[in-house]
């Protein structure tokens, strides 16, 4: 009875958990001016997305060795593993990166901002992801959870108050593209994954949540 009734709690929780994510991503979208019917399509396009990696192409890599964890859990290197030949596919994730740039550009074709405001915005945080980001070998590439995203909105409130929500969410997502995934493609072979997927949970990711986080704040 225990064992039944936990079960039961813990899917009202996912449920409930659920729902406010969906409200979240209706008052994100909602401030960003678009209707709730596009709303819920790309929710769902996102969702669906999420499980769909377009490959751009392949590079070979080489490994040497492999951290492993010693007995006072210090990190060491495996001197004597044999050198191995790999192949890393990269790709774009539909869910995670081409929705989220393909709103990018739409709020750009708007003309509701000043270009060296995008400019200065997408800048910032590439340079504050691309400082603050890093490889993490076998899982992708990881930076503080809120950090793009709080910067994005301060600094779009700062430098257009009116359409703030709309210079963050272009802020966040291009900036985290660049700074976080593009500027570091060069060094993906240390990832030691098959797969690298820009946008994808798997590797690269955080792309979409910081769009729609910091367009909540702004």
């Amino acid at each position: 009875m225990p064992i039944i009734s936990l079960l039961i709690f813990f899917m009202i929780s996912l449920f409930f958990a659920a729902m406010l994510q969906v409200q979240l991503f209706e008052i994100a979208f909602g401030k960003l001016g678009l209707t709730p019917e596009f709303s819920l399509f790309l929710l769902i396009g996102t969702l669906l997305g999420s499980g769909i990696n377009l490959p751009i192409y392949s590079l070979h890599s080489k490994e040497t060795g492999h951290l492993v964890m010693s007995r006072d859990h210090k990190m060491i290197w495996e001197i004597f593993q044999p050198a191995r030949e790999g192949k890393i596919v990269v790709a774009v994730n539909v869910g995670g990166c081409l929705i989220p740039l393909g709103l990018c550009l739409y709020f750009i074709s708007l003309q509701l901002i000043d270009p060296s405001k995008i400019i200065l915005g997408v800048l910032a945080i590439t340079a504050l992801s691309y400082k603050f980001s890093q490889l993490i070998p076998g899982l992708g590439v990881g930076m503080p959870i809120f950090l793009a995203p709080l910067s994005s909105a301060l600094l779009a409130m700062i430098l257009d108050p009116e359409h703030a929500a709309h210079l963050a969410y272009i802020s966040g997502v291009l900036g985290v593209l660049i700074g976080a995934d593009m500027l570091r493609l060069n060094t993906i072979a240390a990832l030691g994954t098959p797969v690298a997927a820009i946008g994808g949970a798997g590797t690269f990711d955080g792309i979409f949540l910081t769009g729609i986080i910091a367009a909540l704040l702004a």
